[in-house]
């Protein structure tokens, strides 16, 4: 669903609202003044230029029982896999750092580096930084991670030092922060890199991260926050999983105007077929920021019947995939079929990149996937 835009005071750069640099505090304001002239922010797509990706090292046998030194050797293959392409930085607990460089510093060509920030669990995309990009600048917003709005149910686990890192990560890399205007993660954010962002309601527009916040007050805090000028509102599904529905196990865009729409395989749960169904409707009659209809291409599911892992909370989707520099990054689940499918379709949606299947069953079965699992630090466009 598209929500009309109200009117307000914006900037427009890169074809979409773009946020100020002054509006992220101090240190930006602190930028040699251009006055009129003053470069403006806004969420870069995934594929432009990266720095470095963030990964997290996973800290609690609690959340992940037996499984944690497999679930940090999944971490490792990523981190391994993606420093092919682009420098790697992963973030662990002090007293879990020299097991953390033992496992990870491999690196194929680029450094895989690991730094002591304290961290709960792997999720980074959700819990870490949502980088912003304008001339000659980048910005970090802090989208205020409450542990999905958890606490009380059956998901609920530590995340307070989760909630904090992305601030220290910031600080580190001495990148200006900004507070967001709305809670939420960013596997919840998906955007095109022209100002247009595709979101579920479920998982933003719910009273877990923003109580008492109308649809159209939170799709105004989106686009003030992260520089957007639309929104592509999907329904989602609520209170299924613990993310509530992200957009990043749904739909990616692969370009503007251009999506992937994950498809759910042979014997997925009914209910991830009718969200599919009802996501393809929605976007079937969208249009972008820039007023393009979007041209969808459907990345079909594994079996359930041939993947190696499983547990109801196992991730079976291709759709969650990570762009570095130059490579796409995805899962492989052990369905050849499905996989050489998804291998293809990748391909052919990115023609410029390698595409590179890895085994993730272990990150799987918490419910999510190599997208999840990382957080791209953007270059900044040329001044």
């Amino acid at each position: 669903m598209d929500i009309p835009t109200p009117s307000r005071r914006s900037m427009l750069r890169l074809g979409a609202a773009a946020v100020p640099l002054a509006a992220f505090g101090p240190a930006l304001a602190a930028a040699p003044a251009r006055a009129a002239a003053a470069p403006a922010l806004t969420m870069p797509a995934e594929t432009d230029r990266h720095v470095r990706t963030y990964l997290a090292w996973p800290a609690l046998s609690s959340v992940w029982e037996r499984s944690l030194d497999r679930v940090r050797s999944d971490i490792a293959e990523v981190a391994h896999t993606i420093s092919r392409f682009e420098p790697v930085v992963v973030l662990a607990r002090p007293g879990q750092a020299a097991d953390a460089r033992h496992l990870c510093g491999r690196g194929a060509r680029y450094a895989v580096d690991v730094i002591e920030i304290p961290v709960d669990d792997l999720w980074i995309r959700d819990f870490g930084p949502t980088f912003l990009a304008g001339p000659g600048a980048v910005a970090g917003v802090d989208t205020r991670f409450n542990g999905w709005g958890k606490a009380g149910t059956k998901y609920a686990q530590p995340f307070a030092n989760d909630a904090a890192a992305a601030g220290i990560l910031l600080d580190e890399y001495q990148v200006p922060r900004i507070r967001a205007g709305f809670v939420g993660e960013g596997g919840s954010l998906e955007t095109d890199g022209e100002g247009t962002l595709m979101a579920t309601v479920s998982s933003l527009v719910n009273p877990n991260r923003n109580p008492g916040m109308s649809l159209q007050q939170v799709d105004e805090a989106l686009r003030t926050s992260l520089g957007i000028a639309k929104v592509i509102w999907v329904p989602g599904l609520a209170g299924q999983d613990i993310t509530d529905c992200h957009i990043d196990c749904l739909a990616r865009f692969t370009a503007p105007g251009r999506v992937i729409l994950d498809r759910p395989g042979p014997g997925a749960d009914p209910k991830w077929v009718a969200v599919y169904e009802e996501t393809k409707r929605v976007l079937e009659g969208a249009t972008d920021a820039r007023g393009r209809r979007l041209a969808i291409t459907e990345l079909p599911g594994p079996d359930k019947r041939f993947i190696r892992g499983g547990g109801a909370e196992f991730l079976s989707s291709y759709t969650n995939y990570y762009t570095p520099n130059g490579a796409v990054v995805a899962p492989h689940f052990g369905d050849g079929y499905a996989d050489g499918v998804a291998y293809a379709i990748l391909q052919a949606a990115y023609p410029d990149r390698q595409v590179v299947q890895i085994a993730i069953d272990n990150i799987a079965s918490g419910g999510g996937g190599i997208h999840c699992a990382t957080q791209s630090h953007p270059a900044a466009p040329p001044a």
